[in-house]
């Protein structure tokens, strides 16, 4: 299969597809240290932005849990803390390089109250081009972390809070709470998550939920994905159940996957990412991390899943071989399921997803560890998929969506994507089963986690920091008359 280098800053084409260019990190101030020993600035754009902001924002976003002092910024540099996903960078860098990392993150700690990032950031809210003119229209704000969006028939919104809500915005813009919601773990990456309706949503009001699942072992909190469905009825969701919970649970709160989406076959297909643990799960079929599941409507098996006479398997493994996909579409005119998913540092994919097929994680990746130490040399393997698109560095994709709509007609039949890192849409190219290009659109918009088309057609993107869900409103340019 044909594979596409991205490389960051190398793209170029005609109409909308530009030269990309990426925001760099905001702290420049230069320490000096030994010869020889790396800039602290440049490590941390190199081993940490990708994870903490390039603003540090998650220093602001989140409580710290394991201190702010220089002695535990040591300890959490050189050692990490696995369960969350960090590894330890006590191998990466010398012992003055750690010093030098924890005073210019102490030094940086101790000035952002001076940092309103969402008033230092130029928010790029209108795009022009291909004779269409593209406004940011905000359709609700004040949010948190708006993770997953569905559309109604009569055009409401229901949307997912990480935290732990769902909620119905109508066309009146009022919000409404839906109650019955499950319990979450929203420890690290959990929380509840996707949100879709069943195909015949109109008949039966049936949707399904993604979400952290917790239970308590020996006193301790493990959690797993999970999958739930019920009847939405007057703000309550009713008859519930739940169809789906991954095997096995575990004590890390990262890579749930999650991302849910009907084939034309009526399935429904699903991601559970490989939960940190990418040495056992996404190559072993006795488990459901790393994987993409098929499933029936009522959480049953299809007799025809790849593995389902397959001794120890879980038979409701699709594919196999996937870190932690949080992108999953069908394509509006084959009916294909497209997915991406995360790679570690660097390797990001988009993938054409296959019965059976095994996506190589971890035994092949265009990858490296977050701490820069290399777990694989191979990009490629006999029977194992390639991506037919990578990123180099890793954009941090979330959501997706095929454009299918005569609002955007240049647009139709492209992917787009979200960018967590870099906080922009991601257009990509789509010529039959090859990624030809890309485009940014929408510079600085926050960390865009869903992408969806509506029901009125026109697309929709939900962001966090500050939550924020916006409608693309379009406005045909009208040619001059000669």
């Amino acid at each position: 299969m044909t594979k596409i280098l991205i490389i960051i800053g190398l793209f170029f084409s005609l109409g909308i597809f530009g030269v990309m260019q990426f925001p760099s990190a905001k702290y420049t101030d230069h320490y000096p240290g030994d010869p020889g020993v790396a800039d602290p600035v440049e490590n941390y754009k190199n081993y940490c932005a990708s994870c903490h902001g390039e603003l540090m924002e998650a220093f602001v976003d989140r409580k710290w849990k394991y201190g702010t002092d220089k002695k535990s910024l040591t300890h959490a540099i050189n050692t990490g803390y696995p369960n969350d996903g960090m590894p330890g960078f006590d191998t990466t860098f010398t012992e003055t390089e750690v010093n030098e990392l924890v005073d210019y993150i102490y030094d940086g700690l101790k000035n952002l109250n001076r940092f309103d990032f969402a008033s230092q950031t130029k928010q790029e809210t209108s795009w022009a081009g291909n004779g269409m003119n593209i406004q940011l229209e905000t359709v609700i704000g004040g949010l948190k972390s708006p993770w997953g969006l569905a559309f109604l028939p009569n055009n409401d919104i229901l949307f997912t809070e990480k935290a732990g809500q769902l909620y119905r915005l109508s066309k009146q813009n009022k919000l409404h709470n839906i109650s019955g919601v499950p319990e979450v773990n929203p420890d690290g990456q959990g929380g509840l998550m996707d949100v879709i309706l069943h195909p015949e949503y109109r008949k039966n009001k049936v949707i399904y939920l993604s979400y952290s699942k917790p239970k308590k072992e020996n006193d301790k909190t493990v959690s797993t994905t999970a999958i739930l469905r019920a009847v939405l009825e007057n703000d309550q969701l009713i008859r519930q159940k739940i169809i789906f919970e991954a095997y096995p649970y575990t004590s890390t709160r990262h890579h749930y996957g999650s991302r849910m989406v009907f084939g034309d076959d009526g399935y429904l297909y699903f991601s559970v990412g490989d939960r940190g643990n990418h040495n056992q799960y996404p190559q072993d079929l006795q488990y459901d991390p790393g994987k993409i599941h098929r499933i029936n409507e009522d959480g049953s098996v299809p007799s025809d899943n790849p593995f389902v006479n397959t001794e120890n398997a879980r038979p409701t493994i699709f594919s196999f071989g996937h870190r932690n996909p949080q992108g999953l579409v069908k394509h509006p005119e084959t009916g294909e399921i497209w997915s991406h998913e995360h790679g570690p540092r660097g390797g990001d994919e988009i993938n054409l997803v296959q019965k059976g097929k095994n996506y190589g994680w971890p035994v092949i990746s265009y990858g490296i560890n977050y701490n820069g130490t290399t777990f694989t040399d191979k990009t490629s393997m006999p029977g194992m998929e390639e991506p037919l698109l990578y990123w180099v560095p890793s954009i941090g994709p979330s959501g997706m969506t095929f454009v299918n709509s005569n609002k955007y007609k240049k647009w139709n039949g492209n992917i787009l994507s979200g960018s967590l890192r870099f906080k922009y849409l991601n257009m990509s190219k789509v010529e039959g089963h090859k990624v030809t290009d890309e485009a940014i659109l929408f510079e600085n918009i926050g960390r865009l986690r869903d992408v969806k088309m509506g029901n009125d057609g026109y697309i929709y993107i939900s962001v966090e920091n500050p939550g924020t869900i916006y409608r693309l409103k379009t406005k045909e340019i009208k040619k001059a008359s000669p």
